[in-house]
């Protein structure tokens, strides 16, 4: 786990290991600043040393802090330098990875959960990270240090640390280990509080529409509350360190003071026990203490941080389902398409089959309607052949080859869709719009849209194709959004042209100009179209009826006026609808 998410460290190597150097400087130094301190009270102490003499020690002492100062601050500054550069890494590595993934890999993590190992859980890493090169050095080497030095200056007074630090570890561990169980239980929960932000904001107009801010309200309180309460909890448990602590210090504090005067005043100094010598133990005695305080919040910290380790990693060990072959095709020569004993199902352990025997060949240039009730497999049957999926039996050929021989990049470029849940980006109309190409020229762009019934309305906006396009598209209707869909799909040129249920929202008559336009365009290029309406269909030169994951019957509009029953009933209840509407 550690492994996979330290790679992302890379370029960030350099200042982290300058770090490591710096702060070991710094706590060399500062174990030796209490025995400089010692020797400038003993000289004062004794009297009769010269004025220079303890000029000499105080710049002495002097130069050791400025030392530990310098060595302190460039470790500082290297240490932000690695840990922001790290979690930078860490972000744009688990942002390339997502990019990768293929649909059966995004349904394995919610939106929501995504968002969250991108903020929360990278910080997390980010401050850990921190921790580990910088406090988790210094702390155990500054711990050791002192106590080595206590025990060769103080003598008696170091037994002191015998008493203290096993209370100080065991009580640190306790505190520790008991605030574990609750920091592990705030990440998941921090997936519930962002999808419930995610799907408020998401479906504004629809909670305003139902009235129900109190129940989202409500519900956001929640989760908020439940992750307060874990927080809470934890830091409840983890603020015993804190009269630990005090206890283990004033316990260090007065040993030393009681025992200390007592030695002095009884062999006046002759065992080598001085004023300086307590001062000096006083010192170490704050420095262990400080430092077993700091390993114990470097405990919590990790142990708050690997849930965060291991959801980021997860992330980043997953791997796309959807690989390229060895030797991949890289060009495909037509808009042909057949699908040969194809069955689906989205899971390996489902047990139905969303398709079933799907045998379908389509020439290249076709037309090709597709209707069928709500969960008859419709958007999943044009979901295979761009290899959003693959299939589990048989197989969908593509200009004659099998889509995954080709390259996957070469095979989506060539297929364009317009899916069910249109989706514009924050921008402009016309950088929305050349992400079907991105070369497009301002020509292109407008002949486009003129084939989608777009460029009417977008030349009614103040500023044109410069408008500005708000996160989502919510500043354009849902007709708006469809067409401005279909011309950044058109303006890819594509070998196949796939509109999932993508004229819902337009009129009739614009539907029909529309699929004028298509014949006009891109002549060459196979168009499947998945609609309710029969008229949007009913001059394909190829309609399939989709029923249960299979294709119930196929034909062009007259045939299937003809030999099929439920084509028919669709047809004259819509004809007949839209005769009274008239």
């Amino acid at each position: 786990m550690f492994k996979t998410i330290f790679k992302s460290v890379r370029e960030f190597k350099l200042p982290a290991i300058l770090t490591l150097i710096f702060i070991m400087g710094e706590a060399v130094i500062e174990v030796f600043i209490p025995a400089i301190t010692k020797d400038l009270i003993d000289v004062i102490q004794n009297g009769g040393a010269a004025v220079t003499d303890i000029l000499a020690i105080g710049l002495r002492l002097v130069l050791m802090a400025l030392l530990s100062l310098c060595c302190g601050g460039i470790a500082a500054v290297t240490c932000a330098k690695a840990s922001a550069g790290f979690a930078r890494n860490l972000r744009k590595d688990m942002f390339y990875k997502i990019q990768e993934y293929s649909f059966e890999n995004i349904d394995k993590f919610s939106s929501s959960s995504l968002v969250t190992r991108m903020t929360t859980d990278v910080n997390n890493a980010q401050m850990s990270f921190m921790m580990i090169i910088r406090t988790a050095i210094r702390a155990p080497m500054l711990l050791v240090f002192s106590i080595i030095m206590a025990f060769r200056e103080g003598k008696e007074l170091a037994f002191a640390f015998v008493v203290v630090i096993p209370v100080l570890v065991l009580g640190l561990l306790f505190v520790a280990r008991k605030a574990m169980p609750a920091f592990r239980s705030v990440f998941r929960k921090y997936d519930h509080l962002n999808e419930s932000i995610e799907e408020n904001v998401r479906g504004m107009r629809v909670v305003k529409g139902f009235s129900r801010e109190e129940y989202e309200k409500a519900k956001f309180g929640k989760a908020a509350d439940s992750i307060c309460r874990d927080f809470t909890k934890a830091e409840r448990i983890v603020a015993l360190n804190s009269p630990i602590m005090q206890i283990c210090m004033y316990f260090n504090l007065i040993f030393l003071l009681i025992v200390g005067s007592k030695l002095i005043i009884e062999t006046g100094g002759a065992n080598g026990i001085s004023l300086g010598s307590i001062s000096m133990m006083l010192t170490y005695g704050m420095q262990v203490l400080m430092q077993l305080m700091m390993l114990s919040m470097i405990y919590v910290m990790l142990t708050m941080s690997a849930e965060s380790f291991k959801r980021i990693a997860e992330v980043l060990r997953e791997e796309s389902v959807l690989t390229d072959p060895e030797n991949p095709v890289t060009v495909v020569q037509d808009g042909s398409l057949d699908f040969e004993n194809v069955s689906f199902k989205y899971s390996a352990k489902a047990e139905r089959y969303a398709l079933a025997d799907i045998n379908l060949h389509i020439r290249s240039g076709m037309t090709v309607g597709i209707l069928g009730g709500t969960g008859s497999s419709k958007s999943t049957l044009v979901q295979l052949i761009p290899r959003l999926y693959d299939v589990s039996t048989g197989s969908v050929k593509v200009g004659g080859v099998d889509v995954r021989e080709y390259a996957v990049e070469s095979l989506r470029n060539e297929v364009a869709m317009v899916l069910q849940k249109n989706l514009l980006f924050s921008g402009t109309i016309k950088e929305n719009l050349r992400w079907g190409n991105e070369n497009a020229t301002d020509e292109e762009i407008r002949e486009a849209c003129r084939l989608a019934c777009a460029d009417e309305f977008i030349s009614s906006f103040p500023d044109g194709y410069d408008t500005k396009i708000e996160q989502g598209g919510t500043n354009v209707s849902g007709g708006q959004k469809q067409r401005l869909c279909i011309a950044r799909a058109l303006l890819k040129r594509p070998k196949i042209l796939i509109l999932d249920d993508s004229t819902s929202a337009v009129d009739t008559r614009t539907d029909a100009m529309i699929r004028a336009g298509f014949k006009k365009f891109i002549p060459e290029t196979t168009k499947i179209i998945i609609a309710q309406r029969v008229t949007s269909v009913m001059d394909a030169d190829l309609i399939l009826m989709m029923e249960n994951g299979k294709i119930a019957a196929a034909g062009t509009h007259s045939e299937l006026l003809a030999n099929d029953a439920i084509y028919r009933e669709i047809y004259e209840q819509q004809t007949k609808g839209d005769e009274e509407n008239e």
